[in-house]
């Protein structure tokens, strides 16, 4: 077992495949174009607003729709039922995630370049850090939207849970809410690098087993 065990760590001491190298620099790409698109994007319709109001979360601000006038006209409805505005200030967690996506996109350079298995393991203990506890704290931020209500609004309506992933309706409202292109980006780089470190784990780790061998 004692054996087995200082063998798997000096595999993870092995420089990675020269392909997977170029491939990790590829991947680190999707992870600058995040920045360019919005990572999530809620909807909501009603019968005063057919075309629906449009609000989009990208990793350093927050946009709406009709040149982004939606954004003012989400919050003054939710003024109404005593909602806290949503705005650049309200979301103080876009205050760390550009850093988190450089320091990703960094890492993943570095390991490119001179990095070995033990590395890519890192970058995929890291990325997937990030997706937990960006998910969480979406999560989190809804909810406190929708129960940290004003309760002298002139609209009385029970707390609630905003919808973070699908349709739900709210009073007259159908809001729906999804990823945007920026989150897909960023799965492709953690699913690039899955499968990354998995041929090294099976090909590479066959590999280094028949060299001890020879």
């Amino acid at each position: 077992m004692s054996k087995a065990m200082d063998a798997f760590y000096r595999f993870l001491d092995e420089p990675i495949f020269p392909w997977a190298r170029v491939a990790l620099a590829v991947l680190t790409i999707f992870v600058g174009l995040s920045f360019m698109v919005p990572m999530w994007h809620i909807n909501m319709k009603a019968p005063q607003y057919p075309e629906g109001l449009d609000l989009y979360i990208y990793s350093y601000k927050v946009d709406g729709g009709n040149d982004g006038n939606d954004v003012h006209e989400i919050n003054v409805l939710n003024h109404y039922i005593g909602m806290a505005p949503i705005d650049r200030a309200s979301l103080t967690d876009l205050d760390w995630i550009p850093f988190l996506f450089v320091g990703m996109i960094i890492f993943g350079l570095r390991t490119a370049v001179i990095g070995k298995v033990r590395s890519m393991i890192d970058l995929l203990v890291m990325t997937t850090y990030a997706g937990i506890f960006g998910f969480g704290r979406l999560y989190y931020k809804l909810y406190t939207f929708g129960h940290n209500l004003d309760p002298k609004a002139a609209i009385k309506v029970e707390p609630f849970m905003p919808v973070m992933w699908g349709k739900k309706q709210i009073a007259n409202f159908l809001t729906e809410a999804n990823p945007g292109l920026g989150t897909w980006y960023v799965a492709i780089f953690a699913t690039g690098l899955t499968v990354l470190l998995l041929a090294h784990l099976v090909i590479g780790r066959k590999q280094h087993v028949a060299s001890l061998s020879d």
